[in-house]
Formats: C-alpha cells, structure tokens, sequence
C-alpha cells in the first residue's frame, strides 16, 4: 500500500519537464508559497506555519572555471577547472543565505535538473518570530 507523499511524488515526476522550462525562466532565486515536494520538506523540518519560507536556488552545472590568463608566458600546464570543496547544494544554501539576511537556513533538498542548471528548494526560518521562538 502506498502513502500519500509517493503518489505527490509521482505526480511530480510527471510534470517535471514543464516545470523545468519554467524555472529556467524565471529567475535565479525564487520565494515561493508552498515545497513543491511536500514529503521531503516535511521530512527535513519544514512545517507550514509563519516564519516558514521555502526558496528555489537556481545553480549552474559543469565545472567551477578559473578566468583565464590574458597576458604573460602561459605554462603547458594551466589548469582550468579548479575544484571547490563546495557542493552545489552548500553553495544553492549560501546564496539563499545571502539574498535573504534576516532568515536563517534550516535545510535544502534538490528538485531537479537539467542539462544546464541545479535546482534546489532551500527552506528557511526567520528566527525572529514569536512562532519560532516558542518551539525552540
């Protein structure tokens, strides 16, 4: 017997495509209303009261290049890719962190992707609010 979070997810992978084009478009960071996997946010701490908010990060794929040198002798051995202890998942987080100071990161889960970009849904918490002050 299946729970209700698989059949949302299901129904999330069905329509995953269109989503995808659709976020491509818009822009990098987006605030949005509700997780679209509801299962995996609630999994990871969300709960659907104020001072809740759930982000979608936009992160492009591919290796993390260096800028390459204009002048000088250039070595047989230049390297180009260089790589960063940073996940895209930390690095989704921090630009989340980043855009929005006042709210604290709780937890990220990836949504998708496609030939170019990541796309994670990071939840944070404004820690601020009455509501959150009294769980803690």
């Amino acid at each position: 017997m299946k729970s209700a979070y698989s059949y949302i997810k299901e129904s999330i992978r069905k329509n995953l495509k269109e989503k995808l084009i659709a976020w491509r478009k818009n822009k990098a960071i987006v605030k949005l209303e509700k997780p679209t996997d509801i299962g995996r946010a609630r999994n990871l701490g969300y709960k659907d009261k104020k001072g809740f908010v759930v982000v979608r990060v936009r992160v492009k794929r591919g290796g993390h290049k260096r800028p390459k040198r204009r002048k000088g002798r250039r070595s047989k051995r230049q390297t180009i890719r260089k790589t960063l202890k940073m996940s895209y998942r930390w690095i989704a987080e921090s630009r989340a962190q980043r855009k929005f100071t006042n709210l604290e990161v709780l937890n990220s889960y990836q949504v998708g992707k496609d030939g170019q970009h990541y796309f994670y849904e990071v939840i944070m918490v404004d820690p601020s609010r009455p509501e959150i002050k009294k769980d803690k």
